[in-house]
């Protein structure tokens, strides 16, 4: 995938010199990157390399024992209660479960956001918003099914709607395609440039399928012992002559490169 003709080199995350330990493991250790505006960024590393971890940080869903992060101009980890609110409303986290509420339809789950962050709609700004997300993931019919009717890919689909109803500038993706048969992982790849273009948004993508990075990178991070091992395009990743790099991209079966 080539870069976006919008990418410009704003950066719109920052992250400096991470670290995170739990226990005696190191996770991340003095780990840099940043994404700019309007790319797909995707993560790589094998199992413990800490990329879960990292786009947690972000969010401050953990807290890192140090270093810096900033998103979107502020200060993640200093700003204060309602801040940070305000910032993660505008981060779309696609977990790798989808992370539905079971006990609620598939039009109770996208309401429910709404009703957080863009309450001063009204009903029917709302309904309009919930049909506007389902056909652009292509379940326009889904509305009123429970999350237990719904095949995993589906569950995604409606995982993604759920996440970029509220118009997030952001978007981080733990693994979106794990879990799910080759054909519906290249569909939800391509949902997720189809998102990039629609919604301008920039993305951190964590996947351990090579499919999917070669549909949606922009640039490549590959992520050892805490800290970047190399960072660069696809093609450079594809014609590299680095032993733990080809690993990757030169093996047809990537199974057991799993998640952190």
């Amino acid at each position: 995938m080539k870069n976006p003709e919008n990418n410009c080199k704003e950066n719109v995350i920052e992250v400096e010199e991470l670290t995170k330990k739990f226990g005696s493991m190191q996770v991340l250790n003095g780990l840099t990157i940043q994404l700019r505006r309007g790319e797909n960024l995707v993560v790589l590393g094998k199992s413990g390399m800490g990329k879960s971890v990292l786009i947690k940080c972000i969010v401050r869903l953990l807290d890192p024992d140090t270093g810096k992060i900033n998103v979107l101009g502020q200060d993640m980890l200093n700003v204060k209660s309602n801040d940070l609110n305000e910032l993660r409303s505008k981060i779309g986290f696609l977990f790798q479960s989808a992370a539905l509420y079971d006990s609620m339809t598939v039009r109770q789950n996208l309401e429910f956001p709404l009703q957080r962050i863009k309450s001063k709609l009204s009903s029917a700004e709302m309904e309009t918003k919930i049909k506007e997300a389902l056909e652009n993931v292509g379940l326009p019919d889904a509305i009123d099914k429970m999350p237990s009717e719904l095949s995993g890919g589906m569950r995604k689909r409606i995982g993604l709607a759920r996440t970029i109803i509220v118009d997030p500038e952001i978007m981080l993706y733990d693994e979106p395609t794990t879990g799910l048969d080759p054909v519906t992982s290249h569909e939800i790849s391509l949902l997720i440039n189809d998102i990039q273009k629609k919604y301008k948004t920039s993305s951190i993508i964590i996947t351990h399928d090579i499919e999917c990075v070669r549909t949606v990178a922009n640039r490549v991070i590959m992520l050892q012992e805490g800290k970047v091992y190399k960072e660069g395009t696809l093609e450079e990743f594809e014609n590299s002559d680095d032993e733990l790099i080809k690993s990757y991209f030169q093996s047809n079966n990537v199974t057991n490169l799993n998640k952190v």
